[in-house]
């Protein structure tokens, strides 16, 4: 029997789509909120899972598409991006995205974030992503994923 997406997951496999990549999402079973559950939900290492986080540069939504094995170090990072970087709160993610927490995916959000690809990614053949819901993911590569998201790849440490 086949499931269909929610609502959300769908709306980012149209803008996918729209961007010309394939657009297929898989659901898992389980919801996958972090990246060890998304990588030992797909059979790859933690490092190939791209975490969409929402962060303040200054006092601006920015979004960081960050490698699973990285955490975001805000000053250093910060200094790259030439301002103040802080964690947005919870209700401001949910708003600038429309889609969950621990399901955020690259695109697909209801405004355009600025977005910052972590160039770790760049060392993996196939890198997976969030489909917008928690049970939700999507397969591209390092060069897709600064394209579809007209993203700006940067060091993130």
């Amino acid at each position: 029997m086949r499931r269909s997406l929610p609502p959300v997951a769908s709306k980012v496999s149209d803008t996918l789509i729209a961007r010309g990549h394939h657009g297929v999402i898989i659901t898992q079973p389980t919801p996958t909120p972090t990246a060890l559950d998304a990588a030992d939900a797909v059979g790859v290492t933690v490092g190939a899972i791209t975490k969409s986080l929402v962060f303040l540069l200054d006092d601006d939504p920015v979004l960081l598409l960050v490698s699973g094995a990285h955490q975001v170090h805000l000053a250093r990072t910060g200094q790259r991006l030439e301002g103040t970087l802080s964690r947005a709160p919870a209700s401001m993610v949910q708003e600038v995205t429309g889609q969950p927490i621990g399901g955020i995916a690259p695109l697909g959000h209801p405004t355009n974030l600025p977005t910052f690809v972590d160039n770790a990614l760049a060392q993996y053949r196939e890198l997976w992503a969030a489909g917008g819901h928690p049970n939700t993911l999507f397969r591209t590569t390092f060069g897709e994923l600064v394209r579809i998201t007209a993203g700006l790849a940067i060091d993130v440490d």
